[in-house]
């Protein structure tokens, strides 16, 4: 069973800073893209941040030049580094990624539990 564990959400005042990590939890054969999203109080999921494996990345517009997404493909490991940080960040944010567990299963998507970022004032 795939599991993708987060760490590093928690409370940060206005202009702060927070890394937020995630790792897989079993052998896979590949994953692509892996990403962050988040989810605000009455809003729907968005894209915060992807990256591929070559390193590419997609970010939201409102979190360009703040946040930096980074992934280790030995560890298969994603990190959020977030700076900056706005009161209208906060939100729950997910893990995700699409994993290639084996070719005979081919590619599913999966996602953390969340993790809770909240911005103060």
């Amino acid at each position: 069973q795939v599991r993708l564990a987060e760490s590093g959400g928690g409370l940060v005042q206005s202009g702060g800073s927070l890394t937020l990590s995630c790792a897989t939890s079993a052998p896979i054969y590949s994953i692509n893209p892996m990403g962050w999203y988040r989810q605000a109080p009455g809003k729907q999921r968005e894209l915060v941040a992807s990256i591929m494996s070559d390193g590419s990345t997609n970010y939201a517009k409102s979190v360009e030049g703040r946040f930096t997404i980074s992934r280790d493909n030995a560890k298969n490991t994603v990190t959020l580094q977030m700076n900056s940080l706005k009161p209208e960040d906060t939100a729950v944010y997910f893990c995700n990624a699409k994993i290639l567990i084996s070719i005979t299963r081919g590619w599913e998507t999966y996602w953390g539990e969340g993790t809770l970022v909240t911005v103060s004032s």
